[in-house]
């Protein structure tokens, strides 16, 4: 299979052995009740060189030790896999056919339930546990008349005054699913293009698996980057921008690593200029290379993201809302969080994904008074713009509006500028569309705070300032 063919690669089930325990090698932490036992089903990421003759090796080596392979990205050599014995990693890298494995690490400290995916349901359920475990606060809701007038963020970055860039800029928003039955969002929907990426991590087209069934966050991400000009509710960012869907939570409000793989090569495969990801790889806040299978998943997640962007895909992340200073990590208590969180100790390499991986725009969240949202995440060198992200107004299910507040909030702003620059150089590869994006960025000094270390072009809460839209299309501000 050469290595641009989008089609997913499956294979039957074989004989079923085995799935790792995670331990916490190599971290001073307590030891946490050893997940994957014999006889729970597990999910793992077996990493290979990428080409189509390297990932089928894995995949015999997979087979090979009881294992099905589940899915198959040979473009960035990386087979997803199911077991349910403790000696599978070994197996796989200890069989005839180890050599062609490069690493192998379970995405999750909790079994996997089958059919993973449940019955997808057309309305949310009470609660969006998604956004709780994100640190989202809940949706406020809000009348649905015309609300355009008080959204101070658009006026606030200048979207208010910026040309409404173009249909031809199409956005992937990886998270809950997109309401594609709302007003302010179906003109821009592009259903051919829209997946659901969360059962086990195989892309499905079908609609019910991209609506979204138990959380809303989506759709408020949605209408911030685009929700149409068209005289009912609110206006994003870009507004003439097309969106697609790639659904990443689960029903439970979980996003593991092989729905983001997924949902990553998508977009590389299906001509997506800008994903936003606002959210944190489950179950672990920060996956650190000292622990094997954590070491894994962010290989995995790496190639997936650097693949996207080889293919002219730029990705804006949310920066967290744990108010974490992530230029020094010290300990971590709430992971994981599929199962019992312990605490470690946290060191240089262990990342929030995908927000620190290089080449994603880190984006902080900002008040109305452009002051560092209470609990937006920061840190000098990490952080590279800031966007409004408290108490934003924004679209909700069935056709409602609310506000929120969270990082989540502030990455749709940003990765909406960088769909307007996208309109403006259309021929801009997604490392120039970062640089004009923190260039243009309106610089936002420090306040009378210790932990806001920088200058005031490039700080820890603000990174290069303020992303600024009316500059992105050339607009000046009244």
């Amino acid at each position: 299979m050469p290595l641009h063919d989008p089609t997913p690669r499956r294979h039957r089930p074989v004989a079923v052995l085995a799935a790792l325990g995670l331990g916490l090698a190599g971290l001073a932490a307590p030891a946490a009740a050893a997940p994957g036992a014999d006889g729970e089903l597990m999910s793992y990421v077996v990493n290979t060189r990428p080409s189509a003759a390297q990932t089928e090796r894995a995949e015999q080596a997979v087979e090979a030790a009881g294992g099905t392979v589940v899915q198959s990205w040979p473009q960035i050599g990386v087979v997803v896999a199911h077991s349910d014995s403790d000696s599978f990693s070994a197996d796989v890298r200890t069989g005839r056919l180890g050599r062609s494995v490069v690493s192998v690490g379970a995405t999750r400290t909790a079994a996997v339930e089958v059919p993973e995916a449940g019955p997808q349901l057309r309305v949310a359920r009470t609660g969006d546990t998604f956004a709780e475990r994100q640190g989202v606060s809940a949706t406020e809701v809000v009348a649905t008349d015309p609300r355009e007038a008080e959204q101070w963020d658009m006026a606030q970055i200048g979207a208010d005054v910026a040309d409404d860039g173009s249909s031809d800029v199409v956005v992937g928003v990886l998270d809950s699913g997109i309401d594609d039955t709302h007003p302010d969002l179906a003109p821009n929907l592009d259903a051919s293009r829209s997946v659901g990426c969360t059962d086990a991590g195989v892309p499905d087209t079908d609609r019910s698996a991209w609506i979204p069934t138990t959380s809303d966050h989506g759709t408020h991400v949605a209408g911030t980057i685009a929700a149409a000009r068209n005289g009912i509710g609110i206006v994003g960012v870009a507004p003439e921008s097309t969106l697609t869907s790639i659904k990443v939570v689960n029903d439970d409000g979980f996003i593991y690593p092989e729905y983001a793989i997924c949902g990553f090569v998508w977009a590389a495969e299906h001509d997506v200029d800008v994903t936003n990801n606002s959210y944190y790889i489950d179950p672990w806040q920060f996956w650190c290379g000292s622990d094997p299978d954590q070491a894994a998943v962010k290989e995995a997640v790496t190639r997936a993201v650097e693949y996207s962007e080889k293919r002219g895909v730029v990705s804006a992340a949310a920066a967290g809302n744990s108010n974490y200073d992530l230029a020094h990590k010290t300990t971590d208590s709430s992971s994981p969080n599929d199962t019992t969180p312990v605490t470690r100790d946290l060191d240089a390499g262990c990342l929030d994904l995908p927000a620190e991986i290089d080449g994603v725009v880190t984006v902080a969240s900002n008040d109305v008074d452009v002051l560092k949202s209470s609990f937006s995440n920061y840190g000098e060198g990490v952080i590279d713009v800031t966007a409004p992200g408290s108490r934003i107004l924004s679209t909700t299910l069935n056709g409602g509006y609310g506000l929120k507040s969270g990082t989540s909030m502030a990455s749709p702003h940003a990765a909406g500028v960088l769909a307007l620059l996208k309109a403006e150089h259309p021929g801009a590869k997604p490392a120039q569309l970062v640089r004009m994006l923190t260039r243009q960025a309106d610089d936002v000094a420090c306040p009378d705070d210790d932990r806001c270390t920088g200058t005031t072009d490039d700080n820890a809460f603000y990174g290069e300032g303020l992303v600024d839209a009316a500059e992105a299309t050339g607009d000046a501000r009244p």
